[in-house]
């Protein structure tokens, strides 16, 4: 009763045509019941013409929209994960990470950038030594009441800071102090929870290319050195013992400070230049163009002479922001910025007298044989002095000239590196002419990280695909146009 029915049911009017009476008419077709409605299968249908009318057009609608089911092994499955054209061939391929992998190293980076930032303010506002214990996990929560207030208020009384600089500091003084640091710390924490457990879930689903794993649980590890680097930089400044030096200033350890700063700058440096890369081969291996060049083939232009040598002075380049942001470190501990306030001059001669540059006051051995290394390191007016050369020589050093036979991106970078300069060296001006104002002096450190990121784009612009990324494009270019062609055969 149930297929008479149906079969009647589903026979094609007449208005229909003759191409819709052999879709359905030349082969026998087999229903469940998930495919057709139960009031095509009931045993009992009214005898209204009204309702038999309804019920024949609701059930050939859906036999007729019914799309047919495609086996899953003949579907295009190019980049859906990791997969290519098919499971046998994809399974041959190397890992290649995902854009999301790209995506969270770059928004891991602007954490970064944003603490490293935060970081120079509350030392610039002097912030850094209002806590003064470290408590990983419970330290996230401020104090709550009055009390707890009080209690951590005692706590800043008992430093060398307040005894000898802050000793007329408020309570409402102090809790300004006291955020700005806490927020430097739970901004870290911050970034070391959004990093550890992305790389967990993105190297438990085998999303990570081979080399990932390494230099990422690397990077992790130094984000948790990182955190113990930074209170070993605090307590530096909270020691007793600078109470018995003359004229000592309560500030935390310059090079424990240039520790701390340089491992930041690692990581972001790390963080950026993997996820860009990360992005770009996906691009790559999808049919996408190299560095901006979609003629040209990337082995051409890097085996270029020019090219080359542009590329060995980019390293070069690179390392000179980093040497030259690390040396500003040792100029916001000493507080070598309240010196000499002009430029080019420095007291009306290009370099001060040697007699300032290598003080004997510095040396600490009978012989002076530790001369050189303590002023250069220790002696405000030469850090100054070393700062402003290795600025000087970052700016000038560039070739902007070989801009033509580099790849669009490249070409880019190299103006954006230029355009960052200029903008770097204004507010290094600033903060030196203006004795160093905060607001000014934390943009002329932020403009620092943002020189080495137009660096790092840079370098990554010029660097070959992955070798992953190169396989998945070789895969791609040879199956070009073969398609699996769906066929569905009526049985």
């Amino acid at each position: 009763m149930q297929l008479s029915l149906v079969n009647a049911l589903l026979r094609p009017r007449a208005h229909l045509g003759l191409r819709a009476s052999r879709a359905f008419s030349t082969a026998p077709v087999n229903f469940s019941r998930r495919t057709v409605p139960k009031s095509c299968l009931a045993s009992e249908v009214t005898s209204s013409p009204l309702y038999n009318s309804w019920l024949y057009r609701r059930c050939y609608s859906v036999v007729a929209q019914r799309k047919p089911a495609v086996p899953h092994s003949l579907k295009p499955q190019f980049f859906s994960a990791n997969a290519f054209h098919g499971a046998a061939q994809a399974s041959q391929l190397p890992v290649l990470a995902p854009p999301a992998v790209g995506r969270w190293l770059l928004f891991s980076s602007a954490m970064v950038f944003a603490v490293i930032v935060v970081g120079g303010v509350t030392r610039l506002t002097e912030s850094g030594l209002s806590i003064t214990e470290w408590k990983p996990i419970t330290g996230i929560i401020p104090p709550m009441n009055a009390e707890d207030w009080s209690v951590e208020f005692e706590k800043y009384k008992a430093t060398p800071e307040f005894k000898l600089l802050n000793h007329s500091i408020t309570l409402d003084e102090f809790k300004n102090i006291f955020y700005m640091e806490w927020g430097h710390r739970v901004l870290g924490r911050l970034i070391g929870i959004t990093f550890v457990v992305p790389l967990a879930y993105f190297g438990l689903r085998k999303k990570l290319t081979t080399s990932m794993p390494i230099q990422l649980t690397g990077m992790a590890l130094l984000l948790g050195f990182q955190g113990f680097l930074g209170w070993y930089m605090v307590k530096s400044g909270l020691e007793d013992s600078i109470m018995d030096m003359p004229g000592a200033v309560p500030r935390v350890s310059q090079y424990r400070l240039a520790a701390h700063l340089g491992t930041a700058v690692v990581l972001y440096a790390g963080m950026l230049g993997t996820g860009l890369a990360a992005i770009k081969d996906w691009r790559y291996a999808r049919g996408g163009s190299w560095s901006g060049f979609s003629t040209m083939n990337w082995q051409n232009v890097l085996s270029n002479p020019v090219v080359k040598r542009f590329s060995r002075l980019s390293k070069g380049l690179s390392a000179l922001v980093f040497l030259t942001a690390l040396s500003g470190a040792f100029v916001a501990g000493l507080d070598a910025g309240l010196l000499y306030n002009e430029f080019p001059l420095m007291g009306g001669r290009l370099a001060p007298p040697m007699d300032e540059l290598f003080s004997s006051a510095y040396a600490k051995n009978a012989d002076g044989s530790d001369i050189w290394w303590r002023n250069i390191f220790e002696n405000p007016i030469t850090v100054q002095f070393d700062h402003r050369v290795l600025a000087m020589t970052t700016y000038l050093i560039g070739d902007p000239a070989v801009r033509a036979l580099l790849p669009p991106f490249a070409s880019r970078s190299v103006t954006a590196a230029f355009a960052m300069a200029n903008v770097q060296v204004l507010l290094g001006l600033a903060t030196l002419l203006y004795l160093v104002p905060v607001p000014i002096a934390a943009a002329h450190q932020a403009g620092s990280i943002a020189l080495l990121s137009t660096m790092v784009h840079l370098l990554v612009s010029l660097r070959r695909p992955g070798l992953a990324a190169q396989a998945w494009r070789k895969a791609g270019m040879q199956t070009k146009g073969l398609w699996p062609v769906r066929h569905i055969t009526h049985t």
